[in-house]
């Protein structure tokens, strides 16, 4: 029987009519009877995402205010604890088993982080004894900017676009993943991995996720649904290094022009280092490079007449050169640098560490035909791409996982955190078919009519 991937007016009729949805793959040829048993029950659940009711958990999830704005309050405590009844109203009938991950300062029981408490991450499990796929949705909780111009905790619907915070990040990645996994219940459909559900704040800085990382919540293999909705195989990440050349005992603003021309120096040499990582599918056929950049500079008081001037760099590295080279060339250069009557320190702030070939692994294959399914991306036409931005990825292979893959609801051109930020009910369902193929333990063949 040839079986094809169903069209969106087509799973509507279909599911409309009470008849089986059609399979993604290829004519079968060798299938025993729990082949044919699992192909059928895929073709069934897939018509039932617009029925699971997923609008309405999206509703509840953006409806939470999240933002923590300048430091979390009680009023973002409120808010997640919340969100984790939410979720735990949303994933134990399912099987789940939520449990609260302490954000680090409050793990290391930081008197300043008992005052103020972080949002914490999340994590639902059911094991089953299959390998384990974690799935990571990093949860919108910026303060939404003031030129909205509709309610951002309030889910508006125009036509088929939904709006509101988070519904292109996390939130609306939650209600696809929920979506899969209700049809998939309802039918019977067995799963080839144990989903771990990993709901984290976003957090530029990376450490919300290294913490998960460092507390051994990371197994298996890493799927990430916080990026773009595009037929894109995610390839890697620059390394970034934040650092702070404080000059303390400066006169004025010149002590820092013998640092700026040394900076001048370094930054035309490092620029020199190619990477084998491959830019954007827009920049195809070239190389990225490392780089070297001043963020700012900046002049506070010192005692006295004397001040402080601070020169932060930001040093994105090459996964070849690896971060600890990287720092080291910028003291060297610095080392042997004289500002008169000043003392020059060189101190790191942030790191960000490189990813490198996360794509290599034995389950890309099929997150790539899954997303040809769900979104009807032609299998010829994906391609790799990396990140010039450092990705908290790194601490994932870091903790020995090295396999990620990425995928999410965000348009190539869109921006993550947005005015008016909105995703679609046909971008959401068809993410949810996505992680319902990918998750499926049905024979995997290649695809069909595109």
């Amino acid at each position: 029987m040839a079986l094809r991937r169903p069209g969106r007016r087509t799973g509507r009729r279909l599911a409309d009519r009470g008849e089986a949805g059609l399979m993604p793959w290829h004519e079968q040829t060798s299938f025993d009877s729990g082949d044919d048993l699992a192909i059928d029950r895929l073709s069934l659940a897939a018509p039932l995402l617009g029925a699971t009711g997923w609008i309405d958990g999206l509703a509840r999830l953006v409806g939470l205010d999240l933002s923590v704005g300048e430091a979390p309050s009680a009023r973002t405590a409120l808010a997640h604890t919340a969100l984790a009844q939410t979720l735990q109203e949303m994933f134990a009938p399912l099987g789940f088993n939520l449990r609260r991950i302490a954000p680090p300062g409050e793990a290391r029981g930081d008197e300043a982080a008992q005052m103020e408490p972080a949002p914490a991450s999340l994590v639902a499990a059911r094991r089953t004894g299959r390998p384990v796929c974690s799935i990571h949705m990093p949860l919108s909780v910026a303060a939404p900017d003031p030129r909205w111009t509709r309610p951002p905790h309030a889910l508006t619907r125009r036509g088929s676009q939904l709006f509101g915070c988070g519904t292109r990040g996390g939130q609306g990645a939650i209600a696809a993943v929920w979506a899969a996994l209700r049809a998939a219940d309802a039918v019977g459909l067995p799963l080839r991995f144990d989903p771990v559900l990993l709901f984290t704040p976003h957090d530029d800085s990376g450490a919300v996720l290294r913490h998960l990382c460092e507390q051994g919540e990371v197994r298996g293999h890493f799927l990430s649904l916080g990026g773009m909705a595009a037929p894109r195989i995610w390839a890697g990440a620059l390394g970034l290094l934040t650092v702070e050349l404080r000059i303390d005992g400066a006169a004025d603003a010149e002590a820092t022009l013998p640092v700026l021309a040394r900076l001048a120096e370094l930054q035309h040499q490092v620029s020199q280092r190619l990477s084998t990582l491959p830019a954007a599918p827009e920049g195809e056929g070239t190389q990225l490079s490392a780089q070297l950049s001043v963020a700012s500079v900046s002049m506070s008081p010192d005692g006295g007449m004397r001040r402080r001037c601070t020169v932060v760099v930001q040093r994105r590295f090459t996964p070849e050169e690896g971060a600890e080279a990287a720092l080291e060339e910028l003291r060297a250069a610095m080392a042997g640098l004289e500002v008169p009557g000043c003392a020059l320190e060189c101190r790191m702030v942030r790191h960000l560490p490189a990813a490198l070939a996360p794509e290599e692994g034995p389950h890309g294959a099929r997150w790539q035909r899954a997303l040809s399914w769900g979104f009807g991306f032609a299998p010829d036409g994906f391609r790799r791409a990396s990140s010039l931005e450092g990705s908290a990825f790194g601490f994932v292979q870091q903790a020995g996982v090295q396999e990620i893959l990425v995928g999410g609801l965000t348009r190539p051109g869109q921006r993550q955190e947005a005015v008016n930020e909105f995703t679609t009910v046909e971008d959401v369902e068809a993410l949810g078919r996505a992680v319902l193929a990918y998750l499926a333990d049905a024979p995997e063949q290649p695809l069909d009519g595109f």
